[in-house]
């Protein structure tokens, strides 16, 4: 039923060492829901009933992350593994290792228990089996076999309940629905509806941690249609979607072309999309008149920045990325002396050439500026030179002294 050559051979050799140890120890989760679709999975997290320091100690390439919800990372060079201790998820003795917000979601959860009460902890059925490497043999939620044959996505408990506890569960039963084109359960859908406003207390680094694994797993235009169906879609992204067609248009090719991205193993980053996705809003700050104000444009960069960053944490790395390529959406219009020669030097003119060119898709214009700068690439010193001439004996205003397209200005 699972492939073992699909297993990740340093976590075979975690789980054996735990058993060395006289511990329970097995692959859980994802990776046992994955390898029982014929998925190859991306990430082998294990779980065990050695708590986080006996783990500590028996693996000396590890540490111990987190306070609120103790783990253990164990390393091999570049390899990382998770390990979780098993978890009861009932704080019997009041001593604080369990803990509940007013809206019922788990703020720390330390409490050690047996697997059989950490299969009742799990957001749904098909995360809950556990497989041993070393046996063979799968245990776990009775029903998780039979909803991975049936394609269903089925809540453990009572999905209101366990969406309070954690709101992200919704994203992650759209995110998996996805990915292994499974039903969502009626009850979950009503949860998902019902609970997605709590969405609003998750810390934006975790938002952030979400938005990339929903747009980023090539899966991106499916999980944001799914989105929108839920209206989640505003606890992602700042941009309001329905605002016009030009929008519309901009964020689904955005969408689209990062999912052909990665069927074509292709580098993506959440910066690019961010930039993209973030761009109607920006010029919504910024048009005056059907024209970009270039002082309204600079200074709204960081607003647009900022209301986003509310939502999803944005790593500072990004924030320089996404400017230049905001920046350079203006300077791709400006094709004047040697203007072109520095854009094209840029270290991020790549990018924002290919923004532009979904930018131009979602416009309905003519292609001329994409075009132009294709050709501009590809050419020598001399073709460039008469390039750039060109458009001084067409005296055509419009490519070089006006920054946008008609259709995203108005």
């Amino acid at each position: 039923m699972i492939d073992k050559s699909k297993i990740n051979k340093f976590a075979i050799s975690i789980v054996k060492k735990l058993h060395q140890n006289n511990f329970q120890a097995y692959l859980v989760g994802g990776c046992v829901r994955d390898l029982l679709c014929n998925i190859e999975p991306k990430d082998f997290d294990i779980a065990t009933n050695a708590t986080p320091e006996e783990i500590r100690k028996i693996f000396k390439a590890s540490r111990i992350i987190g306070k609120r919800f103790k783990l253990v990372h164990i390393f091999n060079r570049s390899e990382l593994i998770e390990v979780a201790t098993f978890r009861s998820g009932v704080d019997k003795n009041n001593e604080g290792n369990l803990i509940k917000d007013q809206s019922g979601k788990i703020i720390r959860d330390n409490i050690w228990g047996t697997i059989e009460q950490d299969t009742y902890r799990r957001d749904f059925t098909v995360n809950a089996l556990y497989y041993c490497p070393v046996s063979k043999k799968i245990v776990g939620h009775k029903n998780g076999l039979r909803d991975i044959h049936q394609k269903n996505i089925v809540s453990i408990g009572d999905p209101i309940k366990r969406f309070s506890e954690d709101p992200v569960r919704g994203l992650r039963a759209i995110r998996f629905s996805s990915k292994l084109k499974f039903k969502i359960d009626k009850k979950v859908k009503e949860a998902i509806y019902e609970k997605g406003y709590l969405l609003s207390n998750i810390s934006n680094a975790r938002l952030f941690d979400e938005f990339c694994k929903i747009f980023l797993s090539g899966m991106a235009e499916k999980n944001f249609n799914k989105l929108l169906s839920y209206d989640l879609n505003k606890y992602l992204i700042s941009t309001e979607s329905e605002k016009n067609e030009f929008t519309k248009k901009l964020i689904t090719e955005s969408l689209r072309n990062t999912d052909i991205r990665i069927k074509n193993v292709q580098s993506v980053t959440p910066g690019f999309l961010i930039a993209a996705l973030l761009w109607p809003e920006l010029l919504k700050k910024s048009v005056v008149k059907n024209e970009i104000n270039l002082r309204k444009f600079f200074r709204s960069m960081d607003v647009v920045l900022r209301k986003q960053q509310k939502i999803t944490a944005i790593p500072r790395k990004f924030n320089s990325y996404i400017k230049d390529i905001w920046v350079l959406q203006l300077k791709l219009h400006s094709r004047i002396g040697k203007q072109p020669y520095k854009t094209l030097r840029h270290p991020r003119f790549r990018a924002a050439y290919d923004f532009m060119l979904i930018r131009e898709k979602s416009a309905g214009v003519s292609k001329h500026l994409g075009k132009w700068w294709t050709n501009f690439q590809k050419n020598d010193d001399r073709l460039k030179l008469s390039l750039i001439n060109s458009l001084k004996e067409k005296n055509n205003q419009e490519s070089f002294k006006t920054f946008g397209f008609s259709s995203e200005l108005r």
